[in-house]
């Protein structure tokens, strides 16, 4: 009976050996209790012992659930990070920098002829074209931030589901261990649960005496404690999905700023920090042509009143969503001010200086162009993206390794199981021979006794 449980545990392991998570295990044998017979000791064969052993290392497993938090964050960021360096992309010869080119270059042949009206045109279709790249560019990036609530919404919701799966299997654990017996394959199941939680946010866990594993997040929140659960919810704050941990009274807070890693950490931190940072850059951009060219604009005038207008709408407080050409303008190019005095047809002065903008020193506090402030967001959008890729690089390389560690220790060996599952045959089989000769010492002498 002892080798046909270690036939049958042997056949466990070569059946999973392919399982993702499962560790391998092994029947341990013992000398059964010795008798006494007649003043003598007789020994009373083998027993197997009521744990089956299950090789794992909680170490290995603790170092993984650690990475494996660092891998979910800037996978997460990485993702995000390349749909935005689309979204900037000026190889194709459609985005923010040629507009901007154009935009200069419309008001410097308009200086070569200053009433002309193909010239004002122009103009104004490059200065359309220039805002439109604007807003377009900044609701882009608006919707990639939407995008991400989206996502951390999703994680959330994955988070309950497992924080419940393994709230789940610590039930079962302690009603099968409480019996004296190992639960070994819902504790696999447990840990690949964690492990998987842990690449969705940081998590701390600890097991107690009766095998139920607490786990915690966001500065020591309990996420499971046997087999209770707390759930996090998303809350809308301004546009963006915060976390929020839920309490059994119903009550919420806000633990956002306590996620330090995980999917959770890299779409919020892309969110906030990263993409914000763009936008934020961006609307600094818009903000500041708007000025310039309407402080220009504003003191020149068009061909035919001596009205001053504000070439950019509007005048302050503006950014690249709500950029926009003056109304009056878009109706009337000949208001078009490239004229430093009033009715002066030939005079093209103020165009000549609004074209110059293009070289003056007017962002990063009179430190740079326009175009190269926006050159400097462009590379930083690369760099960040390559740093993320980077990053997720290097965590994968660290999981691939602590995976190969973990199945040195726990995976399961074909060639191993082979042996043992032939020397198991063998001493089954020289058992079956053991009780055969018995059986026929057993008839000899019964035969002498009749």
């Amino acid at each position: 009976m002892t080798q046909q449980k270690a036939i049958d545990i042997t056949g466990n392991n070569i059946a999973n050996v392919n399982t993702p998570g499962y560790s391998r295990q092994r029947l341990n044998m013992e000398q059964a209790t010795p008798v006494r017979v007649l003043n003598t000791t007789m020994s009373t064969g083998v027993v197997a012992q009521q744990k089956i052993q299950r090789f794992h290392d909680q170490f290995v497993q603790s170092q993984m659930n650690t990475e494996n938090e660092n891998l979910g964050r800037w996978e997460a960021q990485r993702t995000a990070l390349e749909k935005i360096e689309v979204l900037f992309d000026e190889v194709s010869g459609y985005g923010l920098s040629t507009a901007m080119s154009g935009f200069w270059n419309s008001w410097q042949d308009l200086s070569n002829n200053p009433t002309g009206h193909v010239e004002r045109n122009s103009v104004l279709s490059a200065g359309q074209y220039l805002t439109s790249t604007f807003n377009q560019l900044s609701k882009n990036i608006q919707n990639a931030q939407k995008d991400i609530n989206t996502s951390i919404n999703s994680v959330v919701t994955d988070i309950n589901r497992m924080a419940d799966q393994i709230a789940e299997l610590n039930g079962k654990i302690t009603k099968v261990e409480v019996t004296g017996h190992n639960a070994n394959d819902y504790r696999d199941q447990r840990d690949l649960l964690v492990l998987e939680l842990a690449k969705l946010i940081d998590i701390e866990s600890f097991e107690d005496g009766d095998g139920n594993m607490t786990i915690t997040v966001g500065n020591g929140k309990p996420l499971v404690e046997r087999a209770f659960t707390w759930d996090l919810v998303t809350e809308n704050i301004e546009g963006k999905q915060n976390v929020h941990w839920k309490d059994s009274s119903g009550n919420t807070l806000d633990i956002t700023t306590h996620i330090q890693s995980g999917e959770l950490k890299g779409w919020i931190e892309a969110r906030d920090r990263v993409i914000e940072g763009y936008l934020g850059r961006l609307n600094v951009l818009a903000e500041n042509m708007i000025s310039e060219v309407n402080a220009l604009h504003g003191s020149g005038y068009g061909i035919d009143d001596d009205v001053q207008r504000p070439f950019f709408v509007p005048e302050s407080d503006g950014n690249a969503l709500s950029i926009a050409i003056n109304p009056e303008i878009v109706g009337n190019v000949n208001h078009i001010a490239a004229a430093g005095q009033a009715f002066t047809p030939g005079d093209n002065s103020n165009a000549i200086a609004t074209a110059e903008l293009q070289n003056a020193l007017t962002m990063s506090e009179n430190a740079s162009t326009f175009g190269d402030f926006y050159a400097a967001l462009v590379g930083d959008v690369g760099n960040d993206t390559r740093r993320a890729g980077l990053n997720f690089g290097h965590q994968t390389a660290m999981m691939k390794h602590l995976s190969n560690y973990r199945e040195e220790v726990a995976g399961v060996s074909l060639d191993e199981e082979m042996v043992n599952l032939v020397q198991y045959q063998h001493a089954y089989n020289a058992a079956a021979k053991l009780i055969t000769t018995t059986d026929e010492l057993m008839q000899t002498l019964i035969g002498l006794v009749r």
